[in-house]
């Protein structure tokens, strides 16, 4: 992620499942389920749905924001699976998650996995989101030419030439 202002904010919902864990460990399993396109007039946390062992809700809204830096990590995205990645963070409060982030940076979104707390999943990333990005990429999008930096020889001499502590040796 960019340290610059985003340059849109797709405002999106999150549907997050929780399924009875077949575990002595842990009651539940969560995982970020969908994404909705906008954001609902739903309160955060209202069951959408209960099948068998699974409760599905709506956890709340989040952002998806577009920074102009990345738009070639955006291209790969919907080039491929166009997928959002979803964050959540354990929560102090009533529910035992909270949304952290939600992105459409794929390496952003791996970057999150690096707190082990965090539960991040891709998700599939819907039509009209999609078609905002690809307006984004159109509309930002510079073709950057990759150059390889190229790598100073090796001074065999220089470790031999080296001041170590207590004089030279």
């Amino acid at each position: 992620m960019s340290a610059a202002l985003p340059l849109l904010r797709i405002p999106v919902g999150i549907v997050v499942e929780r399924r009875k864990a077949d575990s002595p460990w842990v009651d539940f399993i969560w995982r970020s389920a969908a994404v909705l396109p906008d954001e609902p007039e739903t309160e955060p946390w209202t069951i959408l749905r209960e099948q068998g062992s699974a409760t599905w809700f709506y956890a709340g809204s989040a952002t998806v924001d577009l920074y102009a830096s990345e738009t070639a990590r955006y291209r790969d995205n919907v080039a491929g699976t166009p997928s959002i990645w979803v964050v959540l963070s354990p929560s102090e409060g009533p529910w035992p998650y909270a949304i952290a982030a939600v992105t459409a940076d794929p390496a952003e979104g791996e970057g999150f996995t690096e707190a082990a707390d965090n539960l991040v999943e891709a998700v599939p990333m819907p039509e009209t989101v999609r078609e905002v990005i690809e307006s984004f990429i159109a509309e930002h999008h510079v073709e950057r030419e990759f150059v390889k930096r190229e790598r100073r020889r090796a001074d065999p001499e220089a470790l031999a030439r080296r001041q170590h502590e207590g004089g030279q040796e």
